[in-house]
């Protein structure tokens, strides 16, 4: 299972107005593991960014001016995103950028490149409804040290959110990996050489215990139990 972790910084804050990307980078996870592999290009928009975007990112004219355009970066980019799912931050937000620079160079929008696209904010606020769900709070939240974000710039805040996006899915994609290794591991249980395998079931008690925890864990992901699911 192969997820690419992305962030973009741009001029300002919407696309439809010429705004353009100035920052995009992306980090790779394999298995929920970190790869290591990642993609991270400034990138000179042809315009200067609005002072309130300039607040937050830090990223200047003079900066940006000798950077790569878009179209010179995208067949790299289009290549390390190929095939995997994306999770973004705000996605419709990020997406709507990229899929004006893909426009812009008559390529087609990033849905046909990527298998799917999750958006953590989303997520967030399913698991934690009426509270502030912003990467610096789900940082706080699951206890993810942010203490190097004084300016927000994509490569930090992707890692950020692969490290958030993986705290506040931990348990639930875990299983999923697990079935993956179902199948093999139930062929390799069909191949022991006909020996007698002692059951031991479970007590009543034990079974009312093990459906508490289900409940529980139920209650705590708004119904996202999967053991619950496989159990009914």
């Amino acid at each position: 299972m192969r997820q690419i972790v992305l962030d973009t910084e741009t001029t300002g804050l919407e696309h439809k107005l010429g705004h353009r990307i100035v920052e995009l980078a992306a980090v790779e996870l394999c298995n929920r593991q970190f790869t290591g592999n990642h993609f991270h290009y400034y990138l000179n928009p042809d315009r200067e960014s609005d002072e309130g975007a300039l607040q937050v990112h830090g990223l200047t004219t003079e900066f940006l001016q000798d950077k790569p355009r878009f179209h010179e970066i995208s067949g790299e980019f289009l290549d390390f995103i190929n095939d995997a799912e994306l999770i973004i931050h705000n996605a419709p937000f990020d997406v709507g950028f990229l899929n004006h620079e893909l426009s812009l160079i008559k390529l087609k929008s990033l849905d046909n490149y990527c298998v799917s696209i999750t958006d953590t904010l989303k997520l967030a606020k399913e698991f934690h409804p009426g509270k502030r769900n912003n990467l610096d709070a789900l940082c706080e939240r699951y206890n993810i040290d942010n203490s190097k974000r004084t300016l927000h710039g994509a490569l930090l805040d992707a890692e950020l959110l692969a490290e958030v996006y993986l705290a506040m899915t931990r348990g639930q994609e875990s299983l999923l990996i697990e079935l993956e290794y179902a199948e093999p591991i139930q062929q390799a249980i069909a191949n022991v050489d006909g020996r007698d395998l002692k059951v031991i079931k479970a007590t009543e008690e034990e079974f009312a215990q093990h459906l508490t925890v289900l409940e529980n864990i139920a209650r705590e992901s708004n119904n996202r139990c999967l053991w619950k699911r496989f159990e009914s």
